[in-house]
């Protein structure tokens, strides 16, 4: 069996101390690619993904490592013309396979202003169209902002405008992508699909208090899903509140699978060729 985490922090500090055996842990559940994500700290430090890729490529002892290269839109008021030709540079190395984590976020009151976000997310779109590459979006819904992001941002809606941004400037160019750990309604779902992207599941799909999450994995085309962790973020039941890592990937499509009413066998086999078809790569 091959099951693909197709968005992990590696290079995060969780994993600073043991990331050999986080990696080891992986492959012994069957994860054996993973997409490490490269936002770094911020856009100094993006290339630390890409390092790691390097690192361990033809490594018997660890999945196949790809990397992403972006600038969050908590980290936007930073991306200025250096940290986004640095961006152009990883989008051209074949280690670098998509642009992201990319977006919108209203969630906190202490991100940047929402022009600000939407300026990045433009540029970064351009970009990742120069490069041909997929782009890998990140947005909370505004709807479980803080009180405080709330009365700053106003009505202004972080789903709303992302997805009105893809298809303006994006998808009408030929734009692909990933919209990584769906947290949206059914309904937003279904126009993130319309617009060809594709819907990644991580732990959250496995807290009860989230059935749309739920909803969105059963109606998603079979061809348009994928799973990951978000580690060392978001682990799934029964392991919530813990570090999260690559290897309870497993546990995330065991849910998936059942939910979908398919096994997990064939659940792993669709979402890494919905990888591999995604990324043009070959795991």
């Amino acid at each position: 069996m091959h099951i693909v985490d197709s968005h992990a922090h590696l290079d995060f500090p969780s994993y600073a101390e043991d990331l050999d055996e986080v990696l080891t842990r992986a492959l012994e559940a069957d994860v054996k690619t993973i997409l490490a994500i490269g936002i770094g700290d911020g856009p100094e430090t993006m290339h630390r993904a890409r390092d790691l890729a390097v690192k361990y490529a033809g490594s018997t002892a660890a999945p196949r490592i790809f990397a992403s290269a972006g600038i969050h839109p908590q980290e936007a008021a930073h991306a200025d013309a250096a940290a986004l030709q640095k961006l152009r540079t990883l989008a051209a190395d074949p280690n670098v396979v998509a642009i992201g984590e990319i977006g919108l976020d209203y969630y906190h009151f202490d991100n940047p202003d929402s022009d600000v976000q939407q300026a990045a997310f433009l540029a970064q779109m351009d970009i990742a169209l120069e490069a041909d590459k997929p782009i890998l979006i990140h947005c909370r819904t505004s709807d479980l902002a803080t009180p405080q992001a709330k009365e700053r941002f106003g009505p202004a809606d972080a789903q709303g405008d992302l997805l009105r941004l893809i298809a303006e400037h994006f998808s009408s160019r030929g734009g692909v992508g990933v919209m990584h750990c769906f947290s949206g309604s059914a309904d937003e779902a279904r126009r993130a699909l319309d617009l060809g992207f594709y819907l990644s599941f991580a732990g959250n799909v496995t807290y009860s208090r989230f059935p749309s999450i739920r909803e969105a994995a059963q109606l998603a085309p079979a061809d348009r899903i994928l799973v990951e962790t978000d580690a060392p973020f978001l682990a799934p039941q029964p392991f919530r509140g813990e570090r999260n890592e690559p290897a309870r990937t497993r546990t995330t499509a065991e849910f998936v699978a059942e939910l979908r009413g398919v096994p997990l066998a064939e659940l792993a086999a669709q979402t890494t060729a919905n990888f591999e078809r995604l990324f043009r790569i070959h795991t």
